[in-house]
């Protein structure tokens, strides 16, 4: 799998697509990130998120994980064109679930648009890489596709994920098929979540995850 073909397009192909709901749902719950110290951008694509983020928290330390080089020199782009620090910043060059965690454990997890790509084995492998590199107390934000459970929005939702899980098979070879529900995944590694927005009559949904003790 690598993106690396569609990296220095995917900003426009987003525009004329999606416009700003894809971005809405990634910042939905960034607010949630005011006090996170370490955090973890996995599968930081174009770098939206990142330019984001460091406009409300230029001290945090962040480390931006993707399997594409050119999506990650994306990513460092946008963020230096936009005027941001990127001192604090490290860019990782690694695919999941192989990656290593660091020892030092991060405060936050944000997964946009990403979790999608996985066929379910390799899901469930990479939400368990991921937890491992959490703190206990983490906060883990998502935002993704999503399949409203019945109605004339389910059936919409399920053609607009045949024709994007079509397009992506052929242009980056995602193993995916069909989007695998990572809520049983995030839950089985203590996360509990505490809210949820959806939009686009459910396409979208933007989630905020939190670690609890047991």
């Amino acid at each position: 799998m690598s993106f690396d073909r569609l990296a220095a397009h995917y900003g426009w192909m987003e525009a004329v697509v999606a416009g700003p709901r894809l971005q809405r749902s990634r910042v939905a719950w960034i607010d949630r990130l005011a006090d996170r110290r370490r955090l973890l951008i996995a599968g930081v694509g174009h770098g939206r998120f990142l330019r984001a983020f460091l406009a409300r928290r230029p001290s945090a330390r962040v480390t931006c994980l993707d399997a594409s080089r050119g999506m990650l020199h994306e990513a460092r782009e946008r963020a230096r064109r936009a005027g941001c620090d990127l001192a604090r910043v490290e860019f990782v060059h690694a695919r999941l679930p192989e990656w290593s965690p660091p020892a030092e454990p991060f405060d936050a997890i944000v997964t946009n648009f990403f979790l999608d790509c996985f066929p379910p084995a390799e899901l469930a492998a990479t939400v368990a890489c991921l937890a491992s590199a959490a703190a206990p107390d983490a906060r883990w934000l998502l935002a993704d596709f999503a399949v409203p459970k019945r109605g004339p929005p389910r059936w919409r939702a399920q053609a607009v994920h045949a024709l994007m899980y079509a397009f992506f098979r052929a242009t980056t070879g995602i193993q995916a098929r069909a989007l695998t529900e990572p809520d049983p995944l995030l839950a089985a590694h203590g996360f509990v979540l505490r809210g949820r927005k959806s939009a686009e009559g459910g396409l979208l949904r933007a989630d905020w995850w939190e670690r609890v003790s047991r």
